[in-house]
C-alpha cells in the first residue's frame, strides 16, 4: 500500500481537489475521504501524515469529509474554513487559519461518533514491552505532554485522543495521528524531542495556541496490531511536583473511566461488560508530576515489569 509521501506531491493534489476523487487516508482502521481547496490544508496534511497509507481513489471511505474556503465576503474578509462530513455541517466555521485544527477535531469527531463496534474512551493509550497504559484526563492535565513525551522516547503512540477497546476480546485498537499540544507545552516537547516532527503553530483557537507532533513512524507502522492493556493511570501536571504514583481502587477506576467513555451510554449493557472487564485486568493509579524525566523513570518501570 502507497504512503501518502510516495503518492508525490501533484497527485496528491489532484486528488484533494473539491473536484477531484477525494485523497483516501487510512489512519488506524478508519479510512477517510478527504477533500479541500486550501492550501496551507493540504501542506500540514502532507507534512504530518506522510507515513499514513493511502488508498485507491475507487476504494471503501468510512467518512466524506470536504473542508473549503467559505464563500462571498468571508472569501476576503475574515476567511473561514467550513466542513462538511456526507453533506451534512455539524459545526460553525472556524478562520481560516485553523483549519489543520479543525482538521484534527473533524478526524476525532467522525470516530467517537461513529465507531460504536468499540467502547471509546477519551484518553491516549501506549505500550512498550509488556505494558499497554491508558491515560485519560481532562483537559489541562498534562495527558497530551505526556504522551508525546513517551511517544518520543520509544513508546509505541496508539492514540492521543482516543482508546479503542473491541469488545470481543479487549484489545486496544491502535490509531496512530499526530499528538495535539497545548501553549506552553509546544516549547517543552520541542526542546525534549527535538528530533520529532512539529507542524505549524495556530494562535488564538478556543484552546489556545496549538501545535502538533508527529506520530513516530513505527508506531504508523504497527497500525494492524493490537495492544493490552495493563495499566490505567490519570496523570496531572503540578510545576515543580516529585513524581507521585498512588494506587487506585478498582470502584474508583471504573468510574473514572465512565466519566471518559464517549459512548459507554450508547453501547448499554455492553459497555458495562466491556468496561468492567477492562478494569479487572488492570491497575489503576493516580499519577502526577513535574518534570518528564521523572515520569519517564515511572513509565519504564511499567514497562520492565511483569506482564
Amino acid at each position: 500500500m502507497l504512503s501518502l509521501a510516495s503518492l508525490g506531491r501533484v497527485e496528491m493534489l489532484r486528488r484533494l481537489a473539491l473536484s477531484g476523487p477525494g485523497l483516501v487516508l487510512r489512519t488506524g482502521p478508519f479510512r477517510s475521504r478527504i477533500r479541500t481547496d486550501i492550501a496551507h490544508l493540504a501542506d500540514a496534511i502532507a507534512l504530518l501524515y506522510a507515513d499514513h497509507p493511502v488508498e485507491g481513489e475507487d476504494g471503501f471511505a468510512d467518512f466524506q469529509l470536504s473542508f473549503r474556503r467559505s464563500g462571498g465576503l468571508r472569501r476576503w474578509y475574515r476567511p473561514q474554513v467550513r466542513f462538511d462530513a456526507d453533506g451534512r455541517v455539524p459545526f460553525r466555521p472556524l478562520p481560516l487559519d485553523q483549519a489543520f485544527p479543525m482538521f484534527e477535531w473533524v478526524m476525532n469527531w467522525c470516530v467517537s461518533h461513529h465507531a460504536h463496534g468499540y467502547l471509546i474512551i477519551h484518553a491516549a493509550v501506549l505500550q512498550r514491552g509488556n505494558a499497554g497504559v491508558i491515560l485519560p484526563a481532562p483537559p489541562g492535565s498534562g495527558k497530551s505532554t505526556l504522551c508525546a513525551a513517551l511517544a518520543s522516547r520509544g513508546w509505541r503512540l496508539l492514540s492521543d485522543e482516543l482508546t479503542l477497546v473491541r469488545p470481543q476480546d479487549l484489545a486496544l485498537q491502535p490509531l496512530a495521528r499526530p499528538v495535539s499540544l497545548k501553549n506552553a507545552s509546544i516549547g517543552v516537547l520541542r526542546s525534549y524531542a527535538p528530533d520529532a516532527l512539529f507542524g505549524p503553530e495556530v494562535h488564538g483557537t478556543t484552546k489556545g495556541t496549538i501545535a502538533h507532533m508527529g506520530a513516530p513512524r513505527a508506531s504508523i507502522a504497527a497500525a494492524a496490531e493490537p495492544a493490552r492493556a495493563t495499566h490505567v493511570v490519570f496523570p496531572r501536571y503540578e510545576a515543580g511536583a516529585p513524581a507521585s504514583l498512588a494506587p487506585l481502587p478498582k470502584a474508583r477506576l471504573f468510574t473514572g473511566l465512565v466519566d471518559n467513555a464517549f459512548n459507554y451510554a450508547v453501547l448499554g449493557a455492553q459497555g458495562f461488560d466491556v468496561l468492567g472487564r477492562l478494569v479487572e485486568g488492570c491497575s489503576g493509579y493516580t499519577f502526577s508530576y513535574g518534570r518528564l524525566d521523572d515520569a519517564m523513570a515511572v513509565f519504564d518501570g511499567f514497562a520492565d515489569g511483569p506482564a
